[in-house]
């Protein structure tokens, strides 16, 4: 007979209990959307943030008001000293981590013909160099707690490429191998790296694009509609949990049925 306690008795799926989970770039968009989740499965939740410390702190009264643990800690994610300052902070409060959600980025967005080498360097400096930075300082972290869990965020642009962003999708493009080749060199450990790439966003980042452009991309998506950072945070819930663990090395696409 088919032993139908071992699945009924489990914990509840996707939850982050015992679980401390750091997301870079949680004080707005789609970070602060995955630190809500995170904290309302019931995780320790950091809260990142480069200038926005008012928006961060926001994040955190709310975390806590549900009843949740949180802190919110200051880091340009382009700086190692900062980034290093940030990971002392945090194992003050709350010991290693166990989930790392590298989702801090920007955009500095022109024709390639217009683009300065500085427009180009900031970019790849903050998305590619910051996850660098962060993946580095909490790499012994995420390798020796057997469960740890490297979430990459990613772009549709980094998959298809996009007009005026020739900085922005080599950056997110980046993520892909960068993942893969992580996650190969956890797998002995048990922990796992993987990547999500969202479709347009209604994120600050969105509503900086002309109308008629947002009209033209909404026009591409099958599902007739941009994503909402609601959206995105069940995958990386499940990406974050143990029901995840024979997942890595992935890159999946969360854009409402765009092609790439």
């Amino acid at each position: 007979m088919t032993d139908f306690t071992r699945y009924l008795e489990r914990d509840a799926p996707n939850r982050l209990n015992d679980k401390t989970c750091l997301v870079t770039g949680s004080s707005r968009g789609i970070g602060q959307a995955i630190a809500l989740e995170f904290a309302r499965a019931g995780a320790e939740t950091v809260v990142n943030y480069r200038s926005s410390a008012e928006e961060a702190e926001a994040v955190v009264d709310a975390i806590e008001e549900y009843g949740g643990d949180a802190v919110a800690v200051q880091a340009d994610v382009a700086d190692r000293a900062e980034v290093a300052a940030m990971r002392d902070a945090v194992r003050e409060e709350f010991g290693t981590i166990d989930v790392l959600v590298n989702n801090a980025g920007i955009t500095v967005d022109r024709k390639f013909e217009n683009m300065t080498r500085e427009d180009w360097d900031r970019v790849i400096d903050v998305n590619l160099g910051g996850t660098f930075n962060c993946t580095k300082a909490f790499f012994k972290d995420i390798r020796e707690t057997s469960h740890g869990r490297l979430i990459n965020v990613s772009s549709v642009v980094g998959q298809q490429g996009n007009y005026g962003q020739a900085n922005y999708a080599t950056s997110k493009g980046g993520l892909f191998a960068f993942t893969r080749t992580i996650a190969l060199e956890l797998a002995d450990s048990g922990s796992t790296a993987n990547c999500v790439a969202p479709g347009f966003t209604q994120t600050d980042m969105l509503e900086k694009v002309p109308e008629r452009v947002q009209d033209n991309i909404r026009g591409r998506i099958p599902l007739n509609r941009f994503a909402t950072p609601e959206d995105l945070v069940g995958m990386v819930r499940f990406l974050a949990s143990d029901e995840s663990a024979y997942m890595t090395g992935q890159v999946l696409g969360i854009n409402g049925g765009l092609e790439w």
